[in-house]
């Protein structure tokens, strides 16, 4: 027994002494083309943590709710979840690929013997050819392949990083979701500010046909003016009608992200009051790769430099030798005629070394693929960062350009009003034509749209910097935090309607 320990030792020595050896993978992180600094205004006031929960800033309960809701309906996140699942799944494999297999076994069967004994005992005369002969077997198996030449750390690396790479994935489907969402909420919300323009527009259109017609049979006004004063309020339906139409089918779209009924959504609407200012939300990083890595659509594609990496080294590990200890315990019982006889065996080995011969080039193919693959990936990584870069610095810039256009179109709005208001007086005094006071009400109402296609413009600036900013995600987040809400996540969207 103390050789059998004394041999094991021996053995688990040797495989610990040359699981150090490891072959050099590519780098695992690679420079990124991060701007020395923004060449767009930055905003000021607040803190970058807090876009992640810009939308309670807005006081708005029905927007935190469309967005739960879009999130739990959303299949986009639903299969993100289920990534993650699968790569935990895969890291626990790789992990356990670097430890000692240890199976059970058990057997029983019951035969005839081919021999005849003979000799002198009462039992053994007894024996026969033909007795029958039980025998019961119960043992472990052990297996072990020793990591040469890091391929099984390799693998275990790049699971790891998969997962990682997957639960970034997971936040960044739900920052999309979020963003998508509130786009569609604000551009219902403005819609319903156009449409109520639309009313006040065919209103006044209306009201100013209907005195032209009164007026006209009364001998007082042209028939020409009482027939463009009915076409002006024509056209001014029409675009009330069409106005409705587009409400409608934003409403639908709501309903489409956020999977609730369309008339509950019609009731929470009506009932939730008007759009308030947004907050203000800013103080960008001013180093661009402080504020970018905080993306996790960039973490994700960082980590896929790291996955590819270490497939890189497990690929080229198996270029080398493999080599695998085995060894068994076991108690064999035999039961022939009565009589019980019971053996205990143990065996260290073998210890096997499997070295590649000759295989017409596939695992030198294999490398060269996998080093392809992570060229691939350094690549996307780099042109991830570039394309992010780029979104940050347009929405700022649309950003500033809307809160500078925001003071420019109020006064429009307000003088335009005056100035319609002095028209429409003077048209009924008698002092204006038909076609100053159209003119006049038709550029008022080009300023009331701008102003709200303007405020529009602000809401979507704001979604995209939050998007682009990656939605006050940090990858300083503890992983384990991560997987747990993305189990979560997964367990809501799989028991959601």
């Amino acid at each position: 027994m103390r050789r059998l320990r004394l041999k094991l030792m021996a053995a688990l020595c040797l495989g610990i002494g040359l699981m150090g050896c490891s072959l050099t993978r590519p780098p695992a992180q690679v420079e990124a083309p991060f701007p020395a600094q923004w060449h767009a205004p930055l905003p000021h006031g607040g803190s970058l943590a807090s876009l992640a929960d810009w939308w309670r800033q807005l006081d708005d309960p029905l927007l935190v709710e469309l967005i739960a809701a879009a999130e739990a309906a959303s299949p986009n996140i639903a299969s993100a979840a289920a990534r993650v699942a699968e790569a935990r799944s895969t890291r626990v494999q790789a992990g356990a690929a670097l430890l000692p297999s240890l199976d059970g076994t058990a057997s029983a069967s019951r035969g005839t013997s081919g021999f005849a004994s003979s000799g002198g005992g009462s039992n053994s005369s007894n024996l026969s050819a033909s007795t029958p002969i039980t025998t019961l077997q119960a043992g472990l198996q052990s297996k072990w392949e020793i990591d040469l030449f890091g391929r099984l750390r390799a693998d275990r690396d790049a699971a790891e990083a998969k997962q990682n790479s997957a639960n970034a994935k997971w936040h960044d489907a739900r920052v999309a979701v979020a963003a998508e969402t509130a786009n569609a909420y604000f551009a219902e919300r403005a819609c319903q500010q156009q449409l109520r323009v639309s009313e006040s527009d065919a209103h006044s259109r209306s009201e100013t046909a209907r005195l032209n017609d009164l007026s006209a049979k009364a001998g007082f006004t042209a028939p020409a003016d009482a027939a463009l004063a009915r076409a002006s309020a024509s056209d001014a339906s029409g675009r009330l009608t069409q106005q409705r139409a587009q409400c409608a089918v934003q409403r639908k779209a709501l309903v489409a992200l956020s999977g609730i009924d369309e008339t509950t959504l019609e009731q929470k609407l009506a009932a939730a009051p008007a759009q308030r200012a947004l907050p203000a939300v800013g103080s960008i990083a001013s180093v661009p790769a402080e504020a970018i890595s905080q993306r996790p659509d960039v973490y994700a594609a960082e980590l896929g430099v790291a996955s590819a990496s270490a497939d890189v080294g497990s690929a080229e590990a198996e270029r080398y030798p493999k080599l695998t200890l085995s060894g068994s315990i076991g108690r064999t019982q035999y039961r022939v005629g009565g009589v019980h006889q019971s053996l205990e065996t143990w065996t260290v080995g073998p210890l096997s070394l499997t070295v590649p011969l000759l295989d017409g080039g596939a695992r030198r193919a294999n490398t060269d693929a996998a080093k392809a693959r992570y060229a691939e990936a350094v690549s996307l990584y780099r042109a991830n960062v570039r394309q992010a870069v780029r979104e940050v610095e347009e929405a700022l810039v649309n950003l500033d350009a809307t809160d500078a256009r925001t003071t420019d179109a109020d006064a429009a709005v307000k003088n335009y009003q005056a100035s319609f208001d002095a028209t429409q007086a003077r048209y009924s005094s008698g002092l204006a034509s038909l076609f100053e006071l159209e003119d006049s009400r038709r550029t008022l109402f080009s300023a009331q749209t701008a102003r709200v296609s303007l405020q529009r413009e602000r809401t979507e600036a704001w979604v995209a910097l939050y998007r682009s900013m990656g939605g006050g995600w940090s990858r300083s987040a503890p992983s384990s935090e991560s997987s747990s809400m993305t189990t979560t996540r997964a367990t809501q969207v799989a028991t959601s309607p």
